[in-house]
């Protein structure tokens, strides 16, 4: 899993999209139409849009169907509209059969997949058919972690989260902290699964190898954490900064177990995107102020930051989502639309044709600059080694709640809308 929390119901929208956003779902997957249609080009979708999940896969599907339509209207790709075959999956046992069934419908590629559990299942199965997997926004190292060639992730990996966040706290906490690295004592607290593990283990690298010796780290079940122990060891360490890296509901409690306890850090960081969610700041609501998060972009970044073309296309992006939802668009939904427009504009278009061999053949080559993505993305994807078919250039920012319900991106100064606050944080 991710620090999401995972899908909702097909019909879920009703409530959120209206039947606008419903429409723009459904459209191009497989309708009959009495017109003669024009050929398409057949992508498939896997996302967990199970009842019990939450709106964050829909958002993602939704930019991922909304950079659909956006290619469509201009004309496709090569003459050819996409049609989305969407899959709704959520089991990791039920990856391999919907594979399967997009394998026997004739498609190359399947965007998707959300969540990082079922993003490792679902890319093993897709790439296992013979098709290309393009991950729109599961965070675990172990999606491009495996040497899989038809497996490619246009966001950020967990790399690119926790190096972010150890970066972060000695470039910009250090200093203002008025202490060297090698003086630093940091407290690492992990949820106990591969995707909290990718960041974590990502933070400590490079905060290690900038000079930071001094760790401690207690791991946790975040389906039932035990708090007494974590906090009675943090109690014990006295560290300057600590490290959180959770899912949403385990980091809100942890928060509140933290502070209850009457523990204090000069720093408190959280490594994935749990803690910049708008339910951890409305949740917490005073408790929240004073926390980072280390997260990909969402609409409270400073699109100046980005170069032309791509702030006029995160504008037109922005203006259909809000026609869709009447909300900004979300991490997840942009998130979605960056790596869809990734594979509709810049990949598929140079392919020398629409198998998966060529379409990964494309991707391998593609050259896309910083910035130019609307998510403040490049898009460079690693041809070898461990990190095989990971963008090397997927965006990441710090966020930090600074008022209760407010929070603004910190870091890096492109993409800044405030300025680094409370450090240290007030007793």
């Amino acid at each position: 899993m991710r620090g999401e929390t995972p899908g909702w119901a097909i019909l879920a929208p009703m409530k959120r999209l209206g039947l606008a956003g419903l429409t723009i779902l459904l459209a191009g997957c497989g309708a009959a139409s009495a017109a003669p249609s024009p050929p398409t080009l057949r992508i498939g979708a896997i996302f967990p849009l199970g009842a019990s999940s939450g709106p964050q896969p829909a958002d993602e599907l939704l930019g991922v169907t909304i950079a659909r339509d956006m290619v469509n209207a201009g004309g496709g790709v090569s003459g050819r509209r996409i049609q989305l075959d969407v899959r709704d999956v959520n089991t990791t046992a039920a990856a391999q059969p919907a594979a399967d069934s997009l394998r026997a419908h004739g498609v190359s590629a399947v965007i998707g997949g959300y969540s990082s559990e079922l993003s490792i299942a679902a890319s093993s199965a897709v790439a296992r058919d013979g098709m290309v997997y393009w991950e729109s926004g599961a965070v675990a190292d172990r999606v491009t972690g495996r040497g899989l060639p038809l497996v490619f992730r246009v966001g950020a990996d967990g790399a690119v989260l926790g190096g972010n966040s150890g970066r972060f706290v000695v470039q910009q906490l250090s200093p203002r902290l008025g202490r060297a690295p090698a003086s630093l004592h940091v407290y690492l607290v992990t949820a106990d699964d591969g995707y909290a593990h990718s960041v974590a283990d990502d933070a400590r690298a490079t905060l290690a190898s900038s000079g930071v010796s001094r760790f401690d780290e207690s791991a946790y079940d975040p389906y039932a954490p035990y708090w007494p122990p974590i906090l009675a060891s943090i109690a014990r360490a006295h560290p300057d900064v600590l490290v959180l890296s959770s899912h949403v509901p385990d980091g809100i409690a942890f928060r509140r177990a933290f502070l209850a306890a009457r523990l204090h850090v000069d720093a408190f960081i959280g490594s994935t995107m749990a803690q910049c969610m708008s339910t951890f700041g409305d949740t917490l609501g005073r408790q929240a102020v004073g926390v980072f998060a280390s997260d990909r972009p969402d609409d409270n970044f400073n699109p100046a930051g980005l170069l032309p073309d791509a702030r006029a296309l995160y504008d037109r992006f922005a203006q259909t989502w809000r026609q869709h939802t009447t909300t900004a668009p979300s991490i997840d939904g942009i998130d979605g639309f960056a790596a869809a427009w990734a594979l509709f504009q810049h990949v598929l278009p140079r392919a020398s044709g629409f198998d998966a061999a060529s379409i990964a053949a494309s991707a391998r080559t593609l050259d896309v600059a910083d910035g130019a993505l609307p998510n403040g993305a490049g898009v460079r994807f690693a041809a070898s080694g461990p990190r095989l078919g990971q963008n090397t250039r997927a965006a990441a920012v710090i966020w930090q709640w600074q008022a209760v319900g407010h929070s603004v991106v910190v870091w890096p100064p492109a993409f800044a809308t405030g300025s680094i606050e409370m450090v240290p944080l007030p007793v």
